[in-house]
Protein backbone atom coordinates (compact mmCIF):
# COMPACT_ATOMS: atom_id res chain seq x y z
CA UNK A 1 0.00 0.00 0.00
CA UNK A 2 1.08 3.56 -0.59
CA UNK A 3 2.13 5.81 2.27
CA UNK A 4 0.20 9.09 2.35
CA UNK A 5 3.32 10.92 3.58
CA UNK A 6 5.22 9.85 0.46
CA UNK A 7 2.28 10.78 -1.79
CA UNK A 8 2.03 14.19 -0.15
CA UNK A 9 5.69 14.95 -0.95
CA UNK A 10 5.08 14.76 -4.71
CA UNK A 11 1.40 14.40 -5.56
CA UNK A 12 1.95 15.30 -9.21
CA UNK A 13 4.56 12.57 -9.70
CA UNK A 14 2.29 10.01 -8.01
CA UNK A 15 -0.53 10.92 -10.37
CA UNK A 16 1.75 10.62 -13.43
CA UNK A 17 2.95 7.17 -12.35
CA UNK A 18 -0.62 5.94 -11.94
CA UNK A 19 -1.51 7.14 -15.44
CA UNK A 20 1.07 4.68 -16.72
CA UNK A 21 -0.95 1.88 -15.12
CA UNK A 22 -4.17 3.10 -16.75
CA UNK A 23 -6.12 3.23 -13.48
CA UNK A 24 -8.60 5.91 -12.51
CA UNK A 25 -7.82 7.40 -9.10
CA UNK A 26 -9.46 10.48 -7.61
CA UNK A 27 -6.31 12.37 -6.63
CA UNK A 28 -8.33 15.39 -5.52
CA UNK A 29 -10.27 13.20 -3.07
CA UNK A 30 -7.01 11.82 -1.62
CA UNK A 31 -5.66 15.36 -1.24
CA UNK A 32 -8.89 16.59 0.38
CA UNK A 33 -9.08 13.72 2.87
CA UNK A 34 -5.42 14.14 3.80
CA UNK A 35 -5.87 17.86 4.38
CA UNK A 36 -9.02 17.30 6.47
CA UNK A 37 -7.20 14.70 8.56
CA UNK A 38 -4.29 17.04 9.25
CA UNK A 39 -6.68 19.87 10.15
CA UNK A 40 -8.35 17.63 12.71
CA UNK A 41 -4.97 16.67 14.15
CA UNK A 42 -4.14 20.38 14.62
CA UNK A 43 -7.51 21.09 16.24
CA UNK A 44 -7.07 18.19 18.64
CA UNK A 45 -3.53 19.31 19.53
CA UNK A 46 -4.79 22.85 20.24
CA UNK A 47 -7.54 21.50 22.48
CA UNK A 48 -5.15 19.15 24.26
CA UNK A 49 -2.86 22.10 25.00
CA UNK A 50 -5.79 24.13 26.34
CA UNK A 51 -6.80 21.21 28.54
CA UNK A 52 -3.27 20.98 29.93
CA UNK A 53 -3.28 24.69 30.78
CA UNK A 54 -6.58 24.31 32.61
CA UNK A 55 -5.21 21.35 34.53
CA UNK A 56 -2.15 23.35 35.57
CA UNK A 57 -4.21 26.30 36.75
CA UNK A 58 -6.42 24.15 39.04
CA UNK A 59 -9.14 26.74 38.53
CA UNK A 60 -12.46 25.10 39.49
CA UNK A 61 -14.34 27.63 37.36
CA UNK A 62 -12.71 26.11 34.26
CA UNK A 63 -13.69 22.53 35.14
CA UNK A 64 -16.80 22.72 32.93
CA UNK A 65 -14.67 23.92 30.01
CA UNK A 66 -12.32 20.97 30.51
CA UNK A 67 -15.22 18.53 30.13
CA UNK A 68 -16.36 20.37 27.00
CA UNK A 69 -12.86 20.05 25.55
CA UNK A 70 -12.84 16.28 26.19
CA UNK A 71 -16.15 15.97 24.36
CA UNK A 72 -14.87 18.04 21.42
CA UNK A 73 -11.73 15.91 21.21
CA UNK A 74 -13.86 12.74 21.15
CA UNK A 75 -15.98 14.15 18.33
CA UNK A 76 -12.90 15.13 16.33
CA UNK A 77 -11.43 11.65 16.92
CA UNK A 78 -14.57 9.99 15.57
CA UNK A 79 -14.53 12.26 12.54
CA UNK A 80 -10.84 11.58 12.04
CA UNK A 81 -11.40 7.79 12.19
CA UNK A 82 -14.02 8.05 9.45
CA UNK A 83 -11.68 10.12 7.27
CA UNK A 84 -8.74 7.78 7.84
CA UNK A 85 -10.88 4.75 6.96
CA UNK A 86 -12.06 6.39 3.74
CA UNK A 87 -8.48 7.33 2.86
CA UNK A 88 -7.19 3.83 3.62
CA UNK A 89 -9.94 2.26 1.48
CA UNK A 90 -8.86 4.40 -1.47
CA UNK A 91 -5.11 3.84 -0.97
CA UNK A 92 -5.50 0.08 -0.45
CA UNK A 93 -7.13 -0.24 -3.89
CA UNK A 94 -4.37 1.60 -5.77
CA UNK A 95 -1.78 -0.66 -7.48
CA UNK A 96 1.97 -0.43 -7.07
CA UNK A 97 3.96 2.16 -9.01
CA UNK A 98 5.74 0.62 -12.04
CA UNK A 99 9.52 0.64 -12.18
CA UNK A 100 11.04 3.08 -14.67
CA UNK A 101 12.27 0.35 -17.04
CA UNK A 102 8.83 -1.29 -17.42
CA UNK A 103 7.36 -0.66 -20.90
CA UNK A 104 4.21 1.49 -20.94
CA UNK A 105 1.20 -0.26 -22.45
CA UNK A 106 -2.48 -1.03 -21.83
CA UNK A 107 -2.62 -4.82 -22.10
CA UNK A 108 -0.82 -8.06 -22.99
CA UNK A 109 -0.55 -7.01 -26.63
CA UNK A 110 2.05 -4.43 -25.60
CA UNK A 111 4.27 -6.77 -23.57
CA UNK A 112 7.84 -7.10 -24.88
CA UNK A 113 9.64 -10.34 -25.67
CA UNK A 114 13.04 -10.45 -23.97
CA UNK A 115 14.38 -13.80 -25.16
CA UNK A 116 13.55 -17.24 -26.57
CA UNK A 117 15.08 -20.58 -25.67
CA UNK A 118 14.77 -24.18 -26.77
CA UNK A 119 13.83 -25.81 -30.04
CA UNK A 120 10.19 -25.97 -31.08
CA UNK A 121 9.46 -29.62 -31.98
CA UNK A 122 8.55 -30.62 -35.52
CA UNK A 123 6.00 -33.39 -35.98
CA UNK A 124 5.18 -35.54 -39.00
CA UNK A 125 1.59 -35.68 -37.71
CA UNK A 126 -0.93 -33.17 -36.38
CA UNK A 127 -0.10 -32.71 -32.68
CA UNK A 128 -2.94 -33.40 -30.27
CA UNK A 129 -3.99 -31.27 -27.33
CA UNK A 130 -3.14 -32.41 -23.80
CA UNK A 131 -6.78 -33.15 -23.05
CA UNK A 132 -7.15 -35.37 -26.12
CA UNK A 133 -3.92 -37.18 -25.26
CA UNK A 134 -4.88 -37.58 -21.60
CA UNK A 135 -8.40 -38.82 -22.29
CA UNK A 136 -7.20 -41.36 -24.88
CA UNK A 137 -4.63 -42.64 -22.40
CA UNK A 138 -7.43 -42.93 -19.84
CA UNK A 139 -5.48 -40.77 -17.40
CA UNK A 140 -7.32 -37.40 -17.50
CA UNK A 141 -11.02 -37.49 -16.64
CA UNK A 142 -12.81 -34.17 -16.89
CA UNK A 143 -16.33 -35.64 -17.10
CA UNK A 144 -15.96 -37.45 -13.78
CA UNK A 145 -14.69 -34.27 -12.11
CA UNK A 146 -17.69 -32.35 -13.48
CA UNK A 147 -20.03 -34.97 -11.95
CA UNK A 148 -18.33 -34.96 -8.55
CA UNK A 149 -17.36 -31.31 -8.24
CA UNK A 150 -18.20 -29.10 -11.23
CA UNK A 151 -16.57 -27.41 -14.20
CA UNK A 152 -12.85 -26.57 -14.30
CA UNK A 153 -11.69 -29.60 -12.28
CA UNK A 154 -10.01 -32.86 -13.35
CA UNK A 155 -9.14 -36.34 -12.11
CA UNK A 156 -5.49 -37.08 -12.93
CA UNK A 157 -4.88 -40.83 -12.88
CA UNK A 158 -2.26 -43.55 -13.00
CA UNK A 159 1.02 -42.65 -14.74
CA UNK A 160 0.02 -39.02 -15.32
CA UNK A 161 -0.66 -38.70 -11.58
CA UNK A 162 2.83 -40.12 -11.05
CA UNK A 163 4.23 -37.58 -13.53
CA UNK A 164 2.44 -34.73 -11.73
CA UNK A 165 4.08 -35.81 -8.47
CA UNK A 166 7.44 -36.30 -10.20
CA UNK A 167 7.33 -32.78 -11.66
CA UNK A 168 6.61 -31.34 -8.21
CA UNK A 169 9.43 -33.25 -6.53
CA UNK A 170 11.90 -32.41 -9.31
CA UNK A 171 11.09 -28.71 -8.99
CA UNK A 172 11.38 -28.74 -5.21
CA UNK A 173 14.68 -30.63 -5.26
CA UNK A 174 16.11 -28.19 -7.81
CA UNK A 175 15.06 -25.07 -5.89
CA UNK A 176 16.16 -26.46 -2.53
CA UNK A 177 19.48 -28.09 -3.41
CA UNK A 178 20.59 -26.03 -6.40
CA UNK A 179 18.99 -22.63 -5.82
CA UNK A 180 19.19 -22.48 -1.98
CA UNK A 181 15.50 -22.02 -1.21
CA UNK A 182 14.13 -23.24 2.12
CA UNK A 183 11.16 -25.59 1.78
CA UNK A 184 8.00 -24.67 3.68
CA UNK A 185 4.82 -26.72 4.05
CA UNK A 186 2.33 -23.93 4.87
CA UNK A 187 -1.36 -23.72 5.79
CA UNK A 188 -3.69 -23.70 2.79
CA UNK A 189 -5.97 -21.11 4.40
CA UNK A 190 -5.27 -17.45 5.03
CA UNK A 191 -6.96 -14.83 7.20
CA UNK A 192 -8.44 -11.69 5.70
CA UNK A 193 -5.57 -9.67 7.16
CA UNK A 194 -3.03 -11.98 5.51
CA UNK A 195 -4.83 -11.69 2.16
CA UNK A 196 -4.76 -7.91 2.59
CA UNK A 197 -1.01 -7.99 3.19
CA UNK A 198 -0.16 -9.35 -0.26
CA UNK A 199 -2.86 -7.35 -2.06
CA UNK A 200 -5.62 -9.91 -2.74
CA UNK A 201 -8.01 -7.95 -0.50
CA UNK A 202 -9.97 -5.78 -0.74
CA UNK A 203 -9.75 -5.21 -4.50
CA UNK A 204 -9.87 -8.86 -5.65
CA UNK A 205 -12.21 -10.36 -3.08
CA UNK A 206 -14.55 -11.70 -5.77
CA UNK A 207 -11.74 -13.86 -7.18
CA UNK A 208 -11.20 -15.69 -3.87
CA UNK A 209 -12.78 -18.79 -2.34
CA UNK A 210 -13.97 -17.76 1.12
CA UNK A 211 -14.69 -20.48 3.66
CA UNK A 212 -17.92 -20.53 5.62
CA UNK A 213 -16.89 -20.17 9.27
CA UNK A 214 -18.78 -20.04 12.53
CA UNK A 215 -20.48 -16.72 13.16
CA UNK A 216 -18.10 -14.32 14.86
CA UNK A 217 -14.98 -16.15 13.64
CA UNK A 218 -12.23 -14.44 11.65
CA UNK A 219 -12.74 -14.68 7.91
CA UNK A 220 -10.71 -17.38 6.15
CA UNK A 221 -9.85 -17.91 2.48
CA UNK A 222 -8.33 -20.78 0.50
CA UNK A 223 -4.96 -19.55 -0.77
CA UNK A 224 -4.89 -18.53 -4.46
CA UNK A 225 -1.10 -19.05 -4.40
CA UNK A 226 1.49 -19.93 -1.75
CA UNK A 227 2.85 -16.40 -2.24
CA UNK A 228 0.15 -15.18 0.15
CA UNK A 229 1.09 -17.35 3.09
CA UNK A 230 4.87 -17.39 2.52
CA UNK A 231 5.23 -13.61 2.15
CA UNK A 232 3.20 -13.01 5.30
CA UNK A 233 5.70 -15.04 7.34
CA UNK A 234 7.40 -11.67 8.03
CA UNK A 235 4.15 -9.80 8.75
CA UNK A 236 4.41 -7.34 11.67
CA UNK A 237 8.11 -8.08 12.16
CA UNK A 238 11.42 -6.29 12.17
CA UNK A 239 13.54 -8.89 10.40
CA UNK A 240 17.17 -9.34 11.40
CA UNK A 241 19.25 -8.07 8.47
CA UNK A 242 21.55 -11.06 8.95
CA UNK A 243 18.64 -13.30 7.86
CA UNK A 244 18.23 -11.51 4.53
CA UNK A 245 17.76 -12.57 1.85
CA UNK A 246 15.10 -15.10 2.88
CA UNK A 247 14.31 -17.51 0.02
CA UNK A 248 11.31 -19.76 0.53
CA UNK A 249 9.65 -22.39 -1.66
CA UNK A 250 6.43 -24.38 -1.28
CA UNK A 251 4.42 -26.83 -3.36
CA UNK A 252 0.73 -26.38 -2.68
CA UNK A 253 -2.69 -26.65 -4.22
CA UNK A 254 -4.01 -23.22 -5.27
CA UNK A 255 -7.65 -22.19 -5.46
CA UNK A 256 -9.08 -19.49 -7.74
CA UNK A 257 -12.55 -18.59 -8.91
CA UNK A 258 -11.21 -17.31 -12.24
CA UNK A 259 -14.08 -14.82 -12.11
CA UNK A 260 -12.94 -12.84 -15.14
CA UNK A 261 -12.24 -15.81 -17.39
CA UNK A 262 -15.75 -16.83 -18.46
CA UNK A 263 -15.53 -18.57 -21.83
CA UNK A 264 -11.71 -18.76 -21.79
CA UNK A 265 -9.85 -22.09 -21.88
CA UNK A 266 -13.01 -24.03 -21.06
CA UNK A 267 -11.44 -27.34 -22.17
CA UNK A 268 -8.49 -28.97 -20.48
CA UNK A 269 -6.23 -28.04 -17.56
CA UNK A 270 -5.00 -24.60 -18.58
CA UNK A 271 -7.42 -22.68 -16.35
CA UNK A 272 -8.83 -24.52 -13.34
CA UNK A 273 -10.30 -23.67 -9.96
CA UNK A 274 -7.79 -25.98 -8.24
CA UNK A 275 -4.23 -26.59 -9.40
CA UNK A 276 -0.75 -27.36 -8.05
CA UNK A 277 2.05 -24.86 -8.14
CA UNK A 278 5.59 -24.61 -6.82
CA UNK A 279 6.01 -21.06 -5.57
CA UNK A 280 9.20 -19.13 -4.80
CA UNK A 281 9.21 -16.13 -2.45
CA UNK A 282 12.13 -13.86 -1.56
CA UNK A 283 12.37 -11.31 1.24
CA UNK A 284 15.29 -8.94 0.64
CA UNK A 285 16.78 -5.57 1.48
CA UNK A 286 14.65 -3.23 -0.61
CA UNK A 287 17.52 -1.96 -2.79
CA UNK A 288 18.19 -5.54 -3.96
CA UNK A 289 14.74 -6.26 -5.43
CA UNK A 290 15.60 -6.04 -9.13
CA UNK A 291 18.78 -8.09 -8.76
CA UNK A 292 16.77 -10.76 -6.94
CA UNK A 293 14.11 -10.67 -9.66
CA UNK A 294 16.72 -11.64 -12.26
CA UNK A 295 17.94 -14.47 -10.04
CA UNK A 296 14.42 -15.77 -9.36
CA UNK A 297 13.48 -15.66 -13.05
CA UNK A 298 16.62 -17.63 -13.91
CA UNK A 299 15.65 -20.23 -11.29
CA UNK A 300 12.30 -20.63 -13.05
CA UNK A 301 13.72 -20.85 -16.58
CA UNK A 302 16.32 -23.37 -15.40
CA UNK A 303 13.48 -25.84 -14.75
CA UNK A 304 12.35 -25.52 -18.37
CA UNK A 305 15.93 -25.82 -19.62
CA UNK A 306 16.37 -29.08 -17.73
CA UNK A 307 13.02 -30.37 -19.04
CA UNK A 308 14.16 -29.32 -22.54
CA UNK A 309 10.96 -27.41 -23.21
CA UNK A 310 10.89 -24.40 -25.60
CA UNK A 311 9.89 -21.12 -23.98
CA UNK A 312 10.20 -17.37 -24.16
CA UNK A 313 10.65 -14.64 -21.53
CA UNK A 314 8.44 -11.56 -21.69
CA UNK A 315 8.48 -8.32 -19.68
CA UNK A 316 4.95 -7.21 -18.88
CA UNK A 317 3.85 -3.69 -19.74
CA UNK A 318 2.43 -1.35 -17.10
CA UNK A 319 -1.19 -2.19 -17.89
CA UNK A 320 -0.75 -5.97 -17.72
CA UNK A 321 1.20 -6.25 -14.45
CA UNK A 322 -0.36 -7.63 -11.29
CA UNK A 323 -1.69 -5.29 -8.62
CA UNK A 324 1.31 -5.53 -6.25
CA UNK A 325 4.12 -5.69 -8.83
CA UNK A 326 6.63 -3.00 -9.79
CA UNK A 327 8.14 -5.24 -12.50
CA UNK A 328 7.17 -8.66 -13.86
CA UNK A 329 8.63 -11.25 -16.19
CA UNK A 330 6.29 -13.86 -17.62
CA UNK A 331 7.74 -17.12 -18.85
CA UNK A 332 5.67 -18.69 -21.61
CA UNK A 333 6.05 -22.30 -22.75
CA UNK A 334 5.34 -23.53 -26.29
CA UNK A 335 2.13 -25.54 -26.75
CA UNK A 336 2.08 -27.32 -30.14
CA UNK A 337 -1.72 -27.85 -30.18
CA UNK A 338 -2.27 -24.09 -29.93
CA UNK A 339 0.79 -23.17 -32.01
CA UNK A 340 1.71 -20.47 -29.53
CA UNK A 341 3.40 -19.73 -26.20
CA UNK A 342 1.32 -19.82 -22.99
CA UNK A 343 2.20 -18.51 -19.53
CA UNK A 344 3.77 -21.06 -17.20
CA UNK A 345 5.39 -18.72 -14.68
CA UNK A 346 5.17 -15.12 -13.54
CA UNK A 347 8.04 -13.62 -11.50
CA UNK A 348 7.49 -10.24 -9.87
CA UNK A 349 9.28 -7.70 -7.75
CA UNK A 350 6.84 -5.91 -5.46
CA UNK A 351 9.42 -3.48 -4.01
CA UNK A 352 8.15 -2.33 -0.56
CA UNK A 353 4.47 -2.33 -1.60
CA UNK A 354 3.45 -5.53 0.22
CA UNK A 355 5.82 -4.84 3.13
CA UNK A 356 4.06 -1.53 3.75
CA UNK A 357 0.72 -3.36 4.01
CA UNK A 358 2.21 -6.12 6.21
CA UNK A 359 4.35 -3.77 8.33
CA UNK A 360 7.44 -5.89 7.55
CA UNK A 361 10.70 -4.09 8.18
CA UNK A 362 14.43 -4.47 8.86
CA UNK A 363 17.25 -2.28 10.19
CA UNK A 364 19.99 -1.35 7.75
CA UNK A 365 23.67 -0.79 8.61
CA UNK A 366 22.87 2.78 9.67
CA UNK A 367 20.26 1.43 12.13
CA UNK A 368 17.47 2.96 10.04
CA UNK A 369 14.21 0.98 10.07
CA UNK A 370 13.12 0.34 6.47
CA UNK A 371 10.51 -1.77 4.74
CA UNK A 372 11.77 -5.03 3.24
CA UNK A 373 11.42 -5.84 -0.45
CA UNK A 374 9.27 -8.82 -1.47
CA UNK A 375 9.30 -10.97 -4.61
CA UNK A 376 7.33 -13.96 -5.79
CA UNK A 377 7.48 -16.32 -8.75
CA UNK A 378 6.11 -19.62 -10.00
CA UNK A 379 8.75 -22.24 -10.17
CA UNK A 380 6.61 -23.57 -11.97
CA UNK A 381 2.87 -24.16 -12.32
CA UNK A 382 2.79 -27.97 -12.11
CA UNK A 383 -0.30 -28.61 -14.23
CA UNK A 384 0.86 -26.37 -17.06
CA UNK A 385 4.29 -28.00 -16.96
CA UNK A 386 2.64 -31.40 -17.36
CA UNK A 387 0.55 -30.02 -20.25
CA UNK A 388 3.73 -28.76 -21.95
CA UNK A 389 5.48 -32.10 -21.50
CA UNK A 390 2.50 -34.04 -22.83
CA UNK A 391 2.21 -31.89 -25.94
CA UNK A 392 5.90 -31.38 -26.75
CA UNK A 393 6.93 -34.98 -26.00
CA UNK A 394 3.91 -36.70 -27.63
CA UNK A 395 4.48 -39.51 -30.11
CA UNK A 396 2.50 -40.45 -33.20
CA UNK A 397 0.89 -43.42 -31.40
CA UNK A 398 -0.41 -41.18 -28.60
CA UNK A 399 2.23 -42.18 -26.08
CA UNK A 400 4.31 -39.57 -24.24
CA UNK A 401 8.07 -39.70 -23.89
CA UNK A 402 9.24 -38.80 -20.39
CA UNK A 403 11.93 -36.07 -20.09
CA UNK A 404 15.24 -37.54 -18.93
CA UNK A 405 15.38 -35.51 -15.69
CA UNK A 406 12.00 -36.88 -14.57
CA UNK A 407 12.78 -40.56 -15.15
CA UNK A 408 14.48 -41.12 -11.76
CA UNK A 409 11.28 -39.80 -10.15
CA UNK A 410 9.12 -42.20 -12.23
CA UNK A 411 10.69 -45.60 -11.59
CA UNK A 412 13.00 -45.03 -14.60
CA UNK A 413 10.12 -45.23 -17.08
CA UNK A 414 10.93 -43.64 -20.42
CA UNK A 415 7.43 -43.48 -21.89
CA UNK A 416 3.78 -43.24 -20.83
CA UNK A 417 1.49 -45.55 -22.77
CA UNK A 418 -2.12 -46.62 -22.33
CA UNK A 419 -2.68 -49.57 -20.01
Amino acid sequence: MHNIKDIRKDLKSFEEHLKKRFVNVDIDEIKKLDENNRELIQKKETLEQEKKEISKSKDQNLFKRSKEISSEIDNYSKEQTEIKNRLENILSSIPNIPHSDVPIGKDENENLEVSKSGKIPEFDFKPKSHFDLGEKLGMLDFDLATKTTGARFVFVKDKLALMERAITNFMLDTHIHKNSYQEISPPLMASANTMYGTGQLPKFENDQFELKMEEGSDRKFLIPTAEVILTNIVKNQIVDKANLPMRLVAATPCFRKEAGSYGKDTKGMIRQHQFYKVEMVSIVENQNCLEELERMTNCATDILDQLELPYRKVILCTGDMGFSAEKTYDIEVWLPSENKYREISSCSSCSTFQANRMKSRYKNDNKETLFVGTLNGSGLAVGRTMIAIMENYQQKDGSIEIPKVLRPYMNNMDKITSN
